[in-house]
């Protein structure tokens, strides 16, 4: 197929699914006023559709490696698009990201993001929005569920070496929860920025959880040492190696 047909693919296909999130949005919008779960059914509905959409019109297919989490735990996953999102979230049962601020004022997204029990955090308050997550917590007001972070706080190409921030291992200490952390290599299929899509298999692995009680800079330095690992073996089974650094 040339790159010509391809790029008209995934145009189509992007445009088709901001016309799939409002039609999900207004058929499940009763259930999710009545309750959380609607709105949960309603996210799941839309990561069925994406998924199985994006198959027979980009040719692109998700494989779920590891043993996606069903109890309490966090979540702590690497960001190379919006195709993440919807790869995680669906395959476990109730996730609520730690998300940005700006994200709760999109339409259809935000309402449905906050249903969920999603968490807003402004950039460069991280911190604050830490403190009331875990007052939150502490008060029982928390919903429960998968809290989804992505530990370097933004989209990162792969091969692309970028900080992993201090703010999941408090959350880490704090919570005192076991994390489970993702690798994937959907970045190379579906990147950050542009329309085209490339076909092939984009792999979320879920690798084994770390138990609660580490020191915080024991835990983000096996964080991240167990994600780029992960990362880098997936991308170089699609055939990609290489590596650069962010600032």
């Amino acid at each position: 197929m040339s790159y010509a047909i391809q790029w008209l693919r995934s145009l189509f296909f992007n445009l088709q699914m901001y016309v799939a999130m409002l039609v999900v949005g207004v058929l499940y919008f009763p259930a999710a006023l009545i309750s959380r779960q609607g709105a949960i059914a309603a996210c799941h509905a839309y990561c069925r559709y994406i998924e199985w959409s994006a198959k027979w019109m980009i040719g692109l297919r998700f494989e779920i490696r590891g043993t996606p989490p069903t109890d309490e735990v966090m979540v702590a996953a690497k960001h190379q698009s919006f195709m993440d999102v919807i790869g995680i979230y669906h395959a476990i049962p109730r996730g609520k990201f730690i998300m940005k601020a700006i994200l709760k004022y999109a339409p259809i997204l935000g309402w449905f993001g906050l249903r969920i029990g999603c968490i807003p955090v402004h950039r460069g308050k991280r911190g604050q929005a830490i403190r009331k997550m875990l007052a939150d917590v502490t008060a029982g007001r928390a919903l429960p569920g998968q809290l989804i972070i992505y530990p370097q706080g933004t989209r990162i190409a792969p091969g692309v070496s970028a900080k992993y921030k201090i703010g999941t291992g408090a959350l880490y200490r704090e919570l005192d929860q076991p994390v489970v952390p993702v690798a994937t290599n959907v970045g190379l299929f579906w990147p950050k920025r542009g329309v085209y899509r490339k076909p092939g298999t984009a792999v979320f692995e879920f690798l084994p959880r770390i138990e609660p009680g580490l020191e915080v800079n024991e835990f983000m330095k096996r964080l991240e040492n167990d994600i780029e690992t992960a990362c880098d073996r997936l991308n170089a089974e699609a055939g990609f190696n290489g590596r650069t650094h962010s600032n």
